[in-house]
């Protein structure tokens, strides 16, 4: 892992968050995330396919990208957890709301209104090491 790939991938807005099927297949997702401490966090409806995904597999792929999912970075190998934990929760939370202010306040509230808040579900992803070897 280089660390201009982590660099690259931290100064974007979107990242492509790739599961895995039971095929083995991958499905790509452009994501919102916000890196807090070792690990990003980002959020999704409860029923979608990535977190249905994850309850089978942590073993995901991540890379920078733009808001329609074109790849503007490396594909990386790490692991993603669904949060269940309250404190775990407000924590991606905060990250989230830190990292893009106003649109993820604007975005909760909307959410709020429609009853979507309650139904999202929260992920946290394994922040990569760079190595200085690689870069």
């Amino acid at each position: 892992m280089r660390k201009d790939t982590i660099e690259s991938l931290e100064r974007g807005s979107y990242l492509s968050f790739a599961t895995r099927r039971k095929s083995g297949d991958l499905v790509a997702t452009p994501v919102w995330f916000a890196p807090d401490g070792d690990s990003y966090y980002l959020f999704s409806a409860a029923d979608a396919g990535k977190v249905k995904r994850l309850r089978n597999f942590s073993e995901v792929r991540i890379a920078a990208c733009t808001v329609t999912g074109k790849l503007t970075g490396e594909w990386v190998d790490t692991r993603a957890f669904l949060l269940d934990k309250p404190a775990d929760t407000a924590r991606a939370l905060q990250a989230l709301r830190r990292k893009y202010g106003w649109q993820m306040r604007i975005g909760d509230c909307f959410s709020t209104l429609t009853g979507k808040m309650n139904r999202r579900k929260y992920i946290r992803v394994e922040r990569p090491a760079w190595s200085a070897r690689a870069g």
